[in-house]
């Protein structure tokens, strides 16, 4: 049976769209060059998206080769490059939205959705940073829309030393990872033994960035 999603209590199923970004988007410094912006509940109605998500996606299930034998990987995931048509109408105009904030400071456009669905809290990914492509040696953002149940993403300073950073996103959030943040730190989705929904996260990238 599949997992239910539990509704947030502010999010209303009748009217799904975007709040404005403008300054009610707040910037945490990072070292080392690296930022990231964080806009709760900036998406309305995401629980209604997220439900129209699951069902009209075409997830799949990808395996994948660690520690000389092959795995699945803990999530189903969805690729949309830059000449697909995304799969709901929202998700363009949140693009369109993200390149009208972040356009000048990135320097281009927006141009990839990657999807992935965490069906409950063993669905996970690993520490890492979006490092295929010029995002090994160029600054860049990837900005993530957190759908359904929330669950903790995690960030550290790549290689060691100082904190580790927890911010709990669902239900609509937004968190942008910008300057040097897939270079100089990483970020995952732990893991959890307590009961969690599914989670969809819907991850805007530029040409060239995975």
């Amino acid at each position: 049976m599949r997992p239910a999603l539990q509704a947030s209590l502010f999010d209303g199923f009748d009217d799904v769209g975007l709040n404005d970004l403008g300054e009610s988007v707040r910037r945490v410094t990072l070292t080392r060059g690296a930022w990231i912006d964080l806009r709760p509940g900036w998406m309305r109605g995401a629980d209604e998206l997220f439900e129209r998500l699951r069902e009209v996606v075409p997830w799949y299930a990808e395996k994948r080769e660690m520690y000389e034998r092959v795995v699945d990987v803990p999530r189903l995931l969805c690729f949309y490059d830059e000449n697909a048509a995304l799969p709901d109408p929202v998700l363009g105009q949140a693009k369109a939205a993200l390149d009208a904030h972040y356009g000048e400071e990135l320097g281009e456009a927006f141009r990839t959705a990657g999807l992935c669905l965490y069906r409950d809290g063993r669905d996970s990914v690993a520490w890492h940073g979006d490092r295929i492509g010029r995002s090994r040696t160029e600054d860049t953002m990837v900005a993530i829309i957190s759908l359904g149940e929330p669950r903790s993403l995690m960030l550290r300073q790549r290689g060691g030393g100082g904190e580790t950073i927890r911010q709990t996103l669902g239900h609509g959030d937004l968190i942008v990872m910008g300057g040097s943040c897939q270079r100089t730190w990483e970020h995952c989705v732990p893991k959890t033994a307590r009961p969690v929904g599914p989670r969809i996260s819907v991850q805007f990238r530029p040409f060239g960035v995975r």
